[in-house]
């Protein structure tokens, strides 16, 4: 006969029914989720923040070395207050942030360091000279030689000091104030004196180095100006000399006699050029006049002649008188002659002028060149005398310095000895490792909901294998089972029988045409509750003036005889095999007012029994005789028979154990029944644990709508 397929609209709800919407793991929780995970893993939490502490009180106790800190204040003091207005060799600081940061940075310098470390003596300190201590032989340095077999070799003096600046540096921090000038030194150490000694100290070498960097630098100043005076004096008598030299060797001469002998040659430049004119009017005057006595012509000799007596004899020779024409041609060479001696004087002058310009010319050219090397030299002593007068000066103000020198900074305060450790903090601790042990217990409950493969709500399941559920059976409280017979008959309104009453109510209506008649009862594997489950539905089907017939189609295990004292009672293969009547083979049980068949041990495999013809005929008599037939099968996934008595029952039912079970063995089985036509009808969640529901926080606790109803 075909299974019947539940159908999920038909499923009674039960009693604690679970939010239907809770997810698996968790993967897509938001934050209550997440913090109903952790809460449901309070006690992993717990432990883990406990150890955690434990371990914090532990190495407070026996492992960590108390620290003191002390702190020493130091302000720049970029006032550059002067006693004398002289300008320093190195100013003051300029006060920007490039300047404080550099400022911290020479306060961590390893000289200044090294300066501490000699001035305390601190190479002798084991807390900063690791090799005063005894290594211990399992540190990495002597693994590694063990490992090597190299010789340790004794530390050199260079080493020892190198790492103990090392340590020193550690054990110091210095930091600036926020817009301030104002440093502070830490430094960290385990006796409280030495934290003080160490801050104070450092400041104080500090400052004093800056005292030093200054006079060292004011010192080779004033050794350097020194010589480059020496040196400027000499180049200055040189100059000077030189001056003198050349005024005695040359003629006197001076910028005033050289503008006068440049004027004076003007003035001759100037008679030149007009004597030059005045020959070329005279030497065509006399060309003109030589012509014209040539010609013979008195007019044009009276013309050019220009001369009023030669004009006044032109009239009278007019009238003819020859004595007249012998004084005019006389007085015509008169003028002739005048004018050539005229000629002859100018060109006589000219030529005097002119060597008297080359003369001049020359001399004003040597004066001009001699002037200039004058000037020239004076310029050189001059400048010499300028820079040696100035280097002189700062030789001078220099020297007064050294005296007068100040630190650009000062001790603002002095460290004080703390009266109590700065570490370990241990309330500060206490808390970290609280919150370490918290986040490392929520992790580790965290992950393992991740990993959770099993089901634990109705939601989960239908959503993931597709088949209804149509009920949720709560744990049996006893663990022996003659007792939970005992509870399920004497505690008709417990949680756990409610919870079968309403699983045998879904199974009943799961087909309003046709009752189902035949009830199998299977799981993934042994130990699920089926076995409990099935005689629970039994008996509250018989409950209810029905005839019920319980079959034990475990022929392997034969786990009724743990529930029931039976002895040789015969059973399944009497009433198949031999074909006897039922009323001779069930064993009738008061307590549960049940008919049970329990399995019997054959040869014969027992798939192969419950597939045979006589298996069939035998089902079909028991249903003429029973109300209802309730079938105890072995798991799926260990035997065959449970697909193959499937396929003969009204009613598959798959009991999955809660919060046990694997998913992928609880879809294997419903997927191996469906392989054989015998689809699984509806689940049951089985064996489930109130207080582990409540603590995995579905639903507010399990059973919650059912107080006042259930008589557990």
């Amino acid at each position: 006969m075909r299974t019947a397929k539940l159908n999920p609209t038909t499923v009674t709800p039960l009693p604690a029914q679970m939010p239907q919407n809770t997810p698996d793991s968790v993967a897509g929780m938001d934050l209550t989720q997440v913090v109903r995970t952790v809460w449901r893993g309070k006690w992993i939490v717990l432990a883990c923040m406990l150890c955690a502490i434990t371990s914090c009180i532990g190495y407070i106790v026996y492992m960590a070395t108390p620290i003191y800190t002390a702190t020493s204040v130091v302000t720049l003091d970029n006032r550059n207050e002067q006693i004398v207005d002289f300008e320093n060799v190195i100013s003051g600081l300029a006060g920007d942030q490039a300047s404080i940061n550099t400022e911290v940075e020479v306060l961590r310098s390893r000289i200044l360091v090294d300066k501490l470390v000699v001035l305390l003596n601190l190479e002798q300190d084991p807390e900063f000279n690791l090799f005063l201590e005894e290594p211990s032989a399992w540190s990495l340095d002597e693994v590694l030689r063990l490992i090597t077999g190299q010789v340790a070799e004794p530390p050199t003096a260079e080493r020892i000091r190198d790492k103990t600046i090392d340590r020193v540096l550690e054990t110091i921090s210095v930091g600036n104030i926020r817009q301030s000038y104002v440093f502070r030194i830490t430094a960290r150490t385990e006796d409280a004196a030495k934290s003080a000694l160490i801050a104070d100290t450092l400041a104080e070498i500090y400052i004093a180095e800056q005292i030093d960097v200054k006079a060292e630098a004011t010192q080779q100043a004033t050794s350097w100006l020194s010589e480059r005076v020496t040196e400027l004096q000499v180049e200055l008598e040189a100059a000077e000399n030189a001056v003198n030299t050349f005024n005695s060797s040359t003629e006197l001469i001076s910028p005033e006699a050289l503008e006068a002998l440049n004027r004076k040659l003007k003035e001759f430049r100037d008679r030149f050029a007009t004597l030059t004119a005045a020959e070329s009017q005279l030497r065509d005057r006399v060309m003109t006049l030589e012509s014209a006595f040539a010609s013979d012509d008195m007019n044009r000799m009276a013309g050019v002649a220009d001369d009023q007596a030669l004009t006044q004899m032109l009239v009278r020779l007019s009238s003819g008188s020859e004595a007249n024409r012998a004084a005019f041609d006389n007085r015509f060479e008169q003028i002739v002659g005048r004018a050539r001696i005229e000629l002859e004087r100018n060109r006589s002058q000219r030529a005097t002028l002119a060597t008297s310009i080359d003369e001049l010319e020359s001399q004003v050219s040597s004066q001009s060149t001699d002037l200039l090397k004058l000037l020239q030299l004076q310029r050189e002593a001059e400048a010499s005398g300028i820079i040696y007068e100035y280097f002189l000066s700062r030789l001078k103000e220099t020297s007064v310095q050294i005296g007068i020198l100040q630190a650009d900074s000062r001790l603002l305060s002095r460290a004080v000895t703390p009266e109590r450790p700065s570490s370990p903090q241990k309330a500060l601790m206490l808390i970290v490792f609280a919150l370490i042990g918290f986040i490392v217990g929520a992790a580790i409950v965290i992950i393992r909901e991740m990993r959770n493969n099993a089901f634990r709500t109705p939601a989960q399941m239908e959503s993931e294998t597709g088949v209804a559920v149509i009920g949720q059976v709560p744990r049996a409280p006893f663990a022996r089972r003659k007792r939970v017979l005992d509870y399920i008959v004497n505690k008709p309104t417990s949680a756990m029988v409610e919870a079968v009453r309403n699983m045998r109510t879904s199974i009943l209506l799961s087909n309003l045409d046709k009752e189902p008649q035949v009830i199998m009862m299977t799981s993934s594997v042994p130990g699920e509750g089926k076995t409990t489950l099935s005689l629970g539905l039994a008996q509250n089907l018989g409950s209810m003036g029905k005839k019920v017939l319980i079959i034990e189609g475990d022929m392997r295990r034969r786990t009724f005889r743990e529930f029931f004292d039976l002895g040789d009672q015969r059973g399944l293969l009497a009433a198949v095999i031999e074909n006897k009547p039922l009323k001779e083979v069930v064993y009738h049980n008061d307590l549960l007012d049940v008919d049970i068949l329990i399995g019997e041990r054959s040869s014969m495999n027992a798939a192969d029994f419950f597939s045979s013809e006589k298996f069939a005929q035998f089902l079909e008599r028991a249903r003429r005789e029973y109300d209802y037939i309730v079938i105890d099968t072995p798991p799926v996934l260990v035997v065959p028979d449970a697909r193959v008595i499937g396929q003969s029952a009204d009613v598959v039912v798959y009991v999955v154990h809660w919060d046990s079970t694997p998913k992928t063995q609880v879809k294997q089985g419903i997927g191996s029944f469906a392989m054989v036509n015998a689809p699984v009808a509806g689940l049951v969640l089985s064996q489930i644990d109130p207080r582990g529901m409540r603590s995995y926080g579905y639903g507010s606790s399990y059973g919650y709508y059912g107080k006042g109803y259930y008589d557990n």
